[in-house]
C-alpha cells in the first residue's frame, strides 16, 4: 500500500483513506470535500488505484482501469469529442447527465474485472443533473458488494440532504502561505516574488488555484490592488496604472481571475478593518462577485470592466489619516 500521499498538504486526508482501507468494514461511499485546486481530482484517482489494487498484479492506469469508472464532463458537441480525442482544449457540458449515471449503473450488473474491488468516481458530484442525483441515489442505498463511490465536491451544500447523508465526509484542508510558495517553486519556477504573492492572496489556500494565478500573471494587478487599498485613488492615477496593467485585449480568463483577486485582497482586509470599513468592504466585495457571476456570461468591456474593479477598490481604501 502507498503511504505516500498524492498531493500536497493532504497527508492527513490520505492517512484516513488508508486508514479506512485497512479495516474490516469500509464505508462504500465518500465525499471528498474541499474548495476548488485542493488536489481533489488526483487523490480521488489514487485513492482508487490504491482501492482495486490486486496483490502481485500489474495495475492499468487509474483512467483506463476497467474496475475504475470516472464519471465527469463530457465534450459539449462532437466537434468538441473530436478536439479532445487530438488532445486540445475543449468545451464541456455544463452537467454530469442521468445517462452518464445509467451506463455507470449498468456496468455494475457485472462483476469486477481484475479482482473484487470498483471504484466509480464522479468529478464533481455539484454537478450531476437534478434526475441524475436521483437515480445516483438508489445506488448509493443499495451498492453491489466490493463497490465504492468517490463523490468529488467543492460546495457539498449543492448535494441533496440523502446523498450527504450516505457518504463518510473527507475534508481537504487549505494550504498555508509557506506550502503554496513552495508548491509554485516546484510547478513553476519561472515565477517571480510578486507573481507568487498574488496567486498566494488569491487563492484561499488552493494550490491548484495559485498556479492558475501565476499563468495569468496577476503580480503587477495585485500591486496596484493593495496601493488601491492602502491609500486610495482620488485622482485615478492607479486605476489608470491597473487597466494598463490589465492591457488592451485581455483573454477573458484573466479578466475572471483579476476579479477573484480583487475579491480575495478584499477578504484579506476585513478581519482588521474598523467596523465603518468592514461595511464598505463588505459592499465592494458583494459588488464583485455579482460581477463574477456576469463576466462569463456577457461580455463586458475590459478597459471598464477593471476600471469598475479599481473603483470598488477605492471605495474601500483606508481612511487618509490611517493611512499616513
Amino acid at each position: 500500500m502507498n503511504g505516500v500521499t498524492p498531493c500536497i498538504g493532504q497527508d492527513a486526508a490520505w492517512q484516513e483513506w488508508l486508514s479506512a482501507m485497512d479495516s474490516e468494514r469500509m464505508h462504500h461511499a465518500w465525499l471528498l470535500s474541499g474548495a476548488k485546486g485542493l488536489g481533489k481530482r488526483a487523490f480521488a484517482r489514487a485513492a482508487a488505484a490504491e482501492l482495486v489494487r490486486e496483490a502481485g498484479s500489474i495495475q492499468p492506469d487509474p483512467t483506463s482501469h476497467p474496475d475504475i469508472y470516472i464519471l465527469e464532463h463530457l465534450p459539449a458537441n462532437d466537434d468538441e469529442a473530436k478536439k479532445k480525442a487530438d488532445g486540445k482544449p475543449y468545451q464541456t457540458k455544463r452537467n454530469i447527465t442521468i445517462d452518464q449515471i445509467r451506463q455507470m449503473q449498468h456496468k455494475l450488473t457485472t462483476r469486477p474485472t481484475l479482482g473484487s474491488r470498483r471504484a466509480i468516481i464522479i468529478d464533481p458530484a455539484d454537478d450531476l443533473e437534478k434526475n441524475a442525483v436521483n437515480a445516483l441515489l438508489k445506488s448509493l442505498e443499495e451498492p453491489p458488494v466490493g463497490t465504492y463511490f468517490l463523490l468529488v465536491t467543492h460546495q457539498p451544500g449543492r448535494l441533496l440532504p440523502t446523498v450527504r447523508s450516505r457518504c463518510r465526509v473527507l475534508r481537504f484542508a487549505a494550504l498555508g502561505a509557506d506550502e503554496l510558495d513552495a508548491a509554485i517553486r516546484r510547478d513553476m519556477p519561472e515565477a517571480d516574488a510578486d507573481a507568487r504573492a498574488a496567486a498566494i492572496a488569491a487563492s484561499r489556500g488552493s494550490p491548484g488555484v495559485a498556479l492558475s494565478f501565476v499563468e495569468h500573471d496577476l503580480g503587477g494587478i495585485h500591486r496596484l490592488m493593495m496601493q488601491i487599498l492602502q491609500q486610495g485613488d482620488p485622482d485615478f492615477h492607479l486605476r489608470g496604472a491597473l487597466a494598463g496593467e490589465m492591457g488592451a485585449r485581455p483573454k477573458r480568463d484573466r479578466q475572471l481571475a483579476a476579479l477573484e483577486l480583487a475579491r480575495s485582497v478584499l477578504v484579506a482586509e476585513l478581519p482588521d478593518a474598523p467596523r465603518a470599513r468592514q461595511m464598505k468592504i463588505i459592499e465592494a466585495h458583494s459588488t464583485l462577485t455579482t460581477l463574477s457571476m456576469q463576466a462569463p456570461v456577457y461580455n463586458f468591456d475590459a478597459g471598464l470592466l477593471i476600471m469598475e474593479i479599481g473603483g470598488l477598490l477605492a471605495s474601500a481604501a483606508m481612511p487618509r489619516e490611517t493611512a499616513r
